[in-house]
């Protein structure tokens, strides 16, 4: 990036499902999304933000929260303004959980899930999780500050088999490629 590049500012993390089929219990995703001191960027979140909750400072927020997958576009929808993140924290880590009641449910088990992250109109990534079937929770980008050329996008998704409490208390962790 050149001087005048501020890197990435504000980013727009959007899930959509199909509803479960006729006689099942409703599917309920939700997006996550925590943040990482500057002085320990691995460790433990300094918060997490997700249904019923935004960042302290309001630059993290859930826009749309889904309980079924019936709604029209994208069920979930949450906002991240990198630009106004306080300078304390250096990374942010936005992972999906799906809710495990009334039963335990999987990627395999939710109707064509599928997720976009864009900044502006520019898609920065989109897909699916089918390579993850067996989890209960994926991370699917980190966004990482560097100190002279602003927010970076890191994509990929990792699944994890963690309930949605221990999730967002490991989603930050360092994983294997």
């Amino acid at each position: 990036m050149n001087g005048i590049v501020k890197g990435i500012r504000k980013v727009e993390i959007s899930v959509k499902w199909d509803p479960s089929p006729a006689g099942q219990p409703a599917t309920d995703l939700d997006v996550v999304a925590a943040t990482y001191l500057q002085s320990d960027p691995q460790g433990a979140p300094g918060y997490v933000v997700h249904f019923d909750s935004r960042s302290p400072d309001g630059t993290i927020y859930l826009n749309r929260d889904s309980k079924d997958g019936k709604g029209f576009g994208w069920d979930e929808v949450m906002t991240i303004e990198l630009d106004r993140l306080d300078a304390r924290y250096a990374r942010v880590v936005v992972g999906l959980v799906i809710q495990q009641r009334p039963d335990h449910r999987t990627f395999v088990s939710v109707v064509n899930p599928r997720f976009r992250i864009r900044e502006g109109y520019t898609v920065l990534a989109e897909g699916d999780f089918g390579g993850i079937l067996g989890s209960t929770a994926a991370t699917v980008a980190a966004f990482v500050r560097d100190p002279k050329d602003g927010w970076e996008f890191h994509e990929g998704v990792h699944g994890f088999e963690d309930d949605p409490a221990e999730f967002t208390r490991v989603m930050g962790t360092t994983r294997p490629s």
